[in-house]
């Protein structure tokens, strides 16, 4: 922007010299001399301006790669994540086999994540793995993988008010499941298994709630046989789930309108047997005995 400045300053002054030149009349070589003069001038102020700027000194210091990662593990320890990171990846550019590599890069990520950097931490996290898959660390990076792509579908009205977004896109979240079940199927032992066991129940519900929720879409829209195929869903991928109850419901009311009495009977069948006390069981019986 300085640079800018120094431009319209210079043809805002040089314009004023010339038309008091011609204004005056004065048409000599000592003009020539003064127009050259004057554009030396703003020249070497351009100049240096830029060259102060090349000579900035760099926002890291350079230092040992030792004494750089200590500073850099002094601010992962006060939780000053942004000195973390810009420290980090001056080690990381500079001393790219340095003897703190792979640890170096493992705290990027961190602290990218800790930043809530998502697209730094899941692309550093894809860069790591793909240039170190048997690394006796890849199980924490699946977790960090995971919480960070969890951390994506949240909100923060949704954190502060508790309400779940559960009806909206899910990617997220099933990209997440996949990073959790990578550490249960091929790191069961590890520290992070049990945790990454809880968040995938928790994942599970999510998207069967999330089928359940198109389902309602479509049944609002008289598109039966969609809600159907999306109650299927739960059944099928789901089965352990709270909304095995909805997604039959789903089911029952869609057959009825289409007027389908069999599958009907069979979902009505199943629904009484898991669950007795629904309102569609009660209803069902109600109408039964009426009928009778």
């Amino acid at each position: 922007m300085s640079h800018f400045i120094f431009f319209y300053f210079y043809f805002f002054l040089r314009s004023l010299i010339l038309c008091y030149l011609r204004i005056t009349d004065i048409i000599t070589p000592m003009n020539k001399n003064l127009r050259l003069i004057t554009t030396s001038f703003f020249i070497s102020i351009f100049i240096a301006g830029c060259s102060s700027k090349k000579t900035a000194p760099p926002k890291v210091a350079d230092k040992p790669p030792v004494e750089l990662y200590q500073d850099a593990t002094i601010a992962l320890e006060s939780a000053n994540f942004e000195k973390a990171s810009e420290v980090l990846e001056a080690l990381d550019s500079r001393y790219p086999f340095g003897p703190h590599s792979d640890q170096v890069q493992l705290d990027l990520i961190y602290a990218y994540y800790k930043r809530g950097e998502m697209a730094l931490t899941l692309a550093n996290i894809d860069k790591f793995i793909r240039l170190n898959p048997t690394h006796p660390d890849l199980d924490y990076l699946y977790y960090i993988s995971g919480i960070t792509r969890l951390s994506g579908d949240e909100q923060f009205f949704q954190n502060l008010f508790g309400v779940d977004r559960f009806n909206r896109d899910q990617s997220n979240s099933q990209r997440a499941f996949k990073d959790f079940n990578k550490i249960l199927k091929y790191y069961p032992k590890s520290q992070y298994a049990k945790d990454a066991h809880q968040r995938m129940i928790y994942i599970k519900n999510r998207l069967a709630r999330y089928e359940i929720s198109i389902a309602e879409w479509y049944i609002k829209r008289e598109a039966y046989v969609a809600a159907i195929n999306r109650s299927k869903t739960v059944l099928n991928n789901y089965s352990d789930t709270e909304s095995v109850k909805d997604a039959l419901e789903i089911m029952i009311q869609a057959y009825d309108e289409l007027e389908l009495e069999e599958p009907k009977a069979n979902a009505l069948a199943v629904l009484k047997l898991n669950y007795p006390n629904s309102i569609v069981v009660r209803r069902n019986e109600r109408w039964a005995i009426f009928d009778w």
